[in-house]
C-alpha cells in the first residue's frame, strides 16, 4: 500500500499570499486585459524596427512565437482554473516546485516586467517627441511624468486600473482593426502609399522574405518574444476577477485567434503596402502608413494611439509586478515592505519599489537616448522567456503529480501536453541563445549574467527567512484548510506586515 497512488486531492482553493485582496475585476475586464496584454510597444514601436533590420520574414518569426505563446498561457490557464490567484504562477510554482522554484520564477517575471516598465517609458517619450511641441523636452523627463501618472493609477483599487485597461486595449483593437481594413483598401485599390505601391512585389523585388540574410532575422527573434510578453497578464488578473472559471477560458481561447489577426496579419499587411527599408526603429509602423496614404493628420492620431498602447503596458507592467512581487514578500523571498497593502486593497509597497527601479528606465533615457529601447526590449525578452519556461515547469510537475493519482486536471487543458511542454521549452532556450548572431544580442547576455549572480546570491540572503509552509493550508482537505478570509502570513513564521499594512 505504501507505493498506491494516493487519492485526487480536491482543487486547492486558497493561497494566503492572496489575502487581501478585491475582486473587482469584471469579466468584461479580464477580456480586454487578455487582449491589451498581448498588444503593445512591442507592436505598436518595436514591430517597425524590426521590418527594417530583418525583413519580411518577421511575418514568420510572429506566427511561431505566437503558437509557443498561445501554448504557455493554455499551460497557465489549466493552473489558474484550477485555483485562481493573484500570485499566478508563483503560487502555482510555491505548490508544485518549493519555495526555490517560486524565487525564480517571481524574480524572473519581475525582472521582466520591471524592465518593460523601462522600455514602456521610453516608448512614451520617444512617441512624444513626435510633435515638434514636445521635442525641446528632454527625453528623460517626459519618461519621468509617464511613470509618475501611472503610478498614481495603480494606486486606485483594481477597479480602476481594470476599467482603464479596459479602455487602452479597445482603443488598440479598433487601431489594429482600423489599419487592417484601410490597408487592405489600399491593396485592393492599388492606391499608392508613399510613392510605393501596394502589393507583393514589395516583397518579391526587395530581396524577398529575409533580404538581410537568416542570421539577422534570428537574432530578431527575441524582441518578437518581448512583443508577446504579457499575455501571461490574465493568469494574474484571474485572481482578482469575478467568475474567473468561466470567464478565463474565453479570454485564452481567442488570444491564438489574436494573436494571428492583430501580429500576423498587421505585419503581413505592413510588408505588402511598403517595402520594409520603409520602416525605422524611431517611428510606429502605423505612422509610417498612415502618413504615408496622405491622410490629413492621420499621422497625429495614430501617434496618440500608439501612446495609449504604451501607456497600457506600462500600466500593466506595475499592475503585474506589484501583484507578484508581494505574492515573494508573503513567503520571505521579497523585501518586507512589498507586503504593505493600502486601503483599497492595493498592493503599494511593491508598486513602489518597481516604480522606484523604473526611475533606471529613466536614467538611460537620459544617457542613451533612443537607443534606450532596443538595450531593455531585449533583456526584457530573455526575462519573458524565463518567466514562461518556468510556467512550463511547473505544469510538468503538475503532470507528473497527476500521473501519480495525487491530483485531477480540470477540464480545461494544455493541448498535447506535455510533449507540447518540452518543444516550448526547447524553443525558448533557442530564442535566448540566437542573442549569440548579434553584437547587440551579445551585449544583452552579458547583462544578464550579474543579473542571474545578483539572483542566486540572492537565494543564500533570503532562504533563512523564507516561509516554507505557506502552502500548508491551500488544499483545504477534509475543511482542515483554511477560509478565504484567513490571513496573509498564516504562521509564526511568515514575515510580519510592516506597520499600516492590512491583510
Amino acid at each position: 500500500m505504501k507505493n498506491a497512488p494516493s487519492p485526487a486531492s480536491p482543487a486547492a482553493t486558497h493561497d494566503r499570499g492572496d489575502a487581501g485582496y478585491d475582486k473587482g475585476l469584471k469579466p468584461r475586464h479580464i477580456q480586454m486585459i487578455a487582449i491589451g496584454g498581448s498588444i503593445g510597444t512591442g507592436l505598436f514601436l518595436g514591430a517597425g524596427g524590426r521590418l527594417a533590420e530583418g525583413g519580411p520574414g518577421l511575418v514568420i518569426a510572429y506566427g511561431i512565437c505566437g503558437v509557443f505563446a498561445f501554448l504557455m498561457v493554455r499551460a497557465l490557464g489549466e493552473l489558474a482554473i484550477r485555483r485562481p490567484s493573484s500570485g499566478a504562477f508563483v503560487s502555482y510554482a510555491r505548490e508544485f516546485t518549493g519555495e526555490k522554484g517560486a524565487y525564480v520564477a517571481g524574480w524572473m517575471f519581475f525582472l521582466d516586467w520591471a524592465v518593460t516598465v523601462m522600455a514602456d517609458i521610453t516608448a512614451v517619450a520617444v512617441y512624444m517627441h513626435y510633435w515638434t511641441a514636445f521635442q525641446g523636452i528632454p527625453q528623460w523627463i517626459i519618461a519621468l511624468v509617464a511613470l509618475a501618472l501611472v503610478f498614481i493609477l495603480n494606486m486606485l483599487s483594481v477597479k480602476m486600473f481594470g476599467e482603464a485597461e479596459f479602455w487602452f486595449a479597445a482603443i488598440k483593437v479598433a487601431t489594429i482593426l482600423g489599419f487592417m481594413a484601410i490597408a487592405i483598401w489600399a491593396i485592393a485599390a492599388g492606391h499608392t502609399v508613399a510613392d510605393h505601391a501596394p502589393g507583393f512585389h514589395n516583397i518579391s523585388e526587395h530581396g524577398g522574405l529575409f533580404p538581410e540574410g537568416l542570421l539577422p532575422a534570428l537574432a530578431l527573434i527575441l524582441g518578437v518574444v518581448f512583443a508577446f510578453g504579457g499575455t501571461e497578464m490574465v493568469g494574474v488578473a484571474a485572481g482578482e476577477a469575478k467568475e474567473a472559471e468561466r470567464v478565463l477560458p474565453k479570454a485564452i481561447n481567442s488570444m491564438i485567434v489574436r494573436i494571428f489577426v492583430f501580429y500576423v496579419g498587421a505585419v503581413a499587411l505592413m510588408t505588402l503596402v511598403l517595402p520594409y527599408t520603409a520602416y525605422s526603429k524611431s517611428e510606429s509602423p502605423f505612422v509610417t502608413f498612415f502618413e504615408g496614404i496622405g491622410v490629413a493628420h492621420a499621422g497625429d492620431v495614430i501617434q496618440v494611439v500608439v501612446l495609449t498602447a504604451a501607456l497600457s503596458s506600462l500600466n500593466a507592467g506595475l499592475y503585474a509586478t506589484g501583484r507578484t512581487l508581494r505574492s515573494l514578500a508573503v513567503a520571505g523571498s521579497g523585501p518586507r515592505f512589498a507586503v504593505r497593502m493600502n486601503r483599497h486593497h492595493v498592493p503599494y509597497g511593491a508598486i513602489i519599489i518597481t516604480s522606484a527601479l523604473g526611475l533606471i528606465g529613466v536614467l538611460l533615457n537620459a544617457v542613451l537616448g533612443k537607443e534606450a529601447f532596443d538595450v531593455v526590449m531585449n533583456l526584457a525578452g530573455i526575462g519573458i522567456a524565463g518567466t514562461w519556461a518556468s510556467i512550463l515547469v511547473t505544469h510538468l510537475v503538475f503532470l507528473k503529480r497527476v500521473d501519480e493519482g495525487k491530483e485531477t486536471r480540470p477540464a480545461y487543458r494544455m493541448p498535447g501536453a506535455p510533449v507540447t511542454n518540452y518543444l516550448a521549452l526547447a524553443f525558448f532556450a533557442v530564442v535566448v541563445a540566437s542573442n549569440l548572431t548579434s553584437v547587440q544580442g551579445r551585449w544583452t547576455l552579458a547583462l544578464f549574467v550579474p543579473v542571474v549572480a545578483m539572483m542566486v546570491g540572492g537565494w543564500y540572503y533570503v532562504r533563512g527567512r523564507v516561509d516554507g509552509t505557506l502552502m500548508d493550508g491551500v488544499l483545504d482537505e477534509a475543511g482542515d484548510g483554511p477560509e478565504a478570509g484567513d490571513g496573509a502570513r498564516g504562521t509564526d513564521h511568515a514575515p510580519e506586515p510592516e506597520n499600516g499594512a492590512t491583510d
